[in-house]
Order: C-alpha cells, then structure tokens, then sequence
C-alpha cells in the first residue's frame, strides 16, 4: 500500500524486536514440564527437513490441512 494511501487513511504502523532471552526462565517450564501448553501434539505434519520447500507450498496453498510443520534434522 503506498505511503500516502496509509497515511490518508490514519493507518499506524508499529515494529519492534521480542527479548525473548528475557522470558526464556518463565516459558520453558511450559514447553518442558508435562506439555501443559499441548505444544507436543500441535503440529499437524511432522517431516525432514529435505521436504521443508514442499510444505512451505502445501501451508501457502492450504494444503493436505497443514496447520503447522515441524522440521526435523536429518543427521
């Protein structure tokens, strides 16, 4: 959208960075301690890394009901 357009529109723009080191101690007892967030079982696909360009389309294009993809390394 052109800057003018935004601005005739009162649209407001705002970025900034998350300092996740800072909340590192408070979320990974949610991730590591019993799962109670459910983050173990939220992905929907579970694929190598080598398919990451293949899933990246099939989410973009809604896709086989991929929600969310966790790469796994290949070693």
């Amino acid at each position: 959208m052109p800057l003018m357009t935004m601005f005739d529109k009162q649209i407001q723009l705002r970025m900034g960075q998350c300092n996740i080191k800072r909340w590192i101690p408070q979320i990974m007892p949610l991730l590591t301690d019993d799962d109670p967030l459910g983050v173990d079982t939220f992905a929907t696909h579970r694929v190598p890394l080598s398919e990451a360009p293949e899933m990246y389309r099939k989410f973009q294009e809604k896709e086989d009901g991929v929600v969310k993809v966790q790469l796994k390394p290949e070693l």
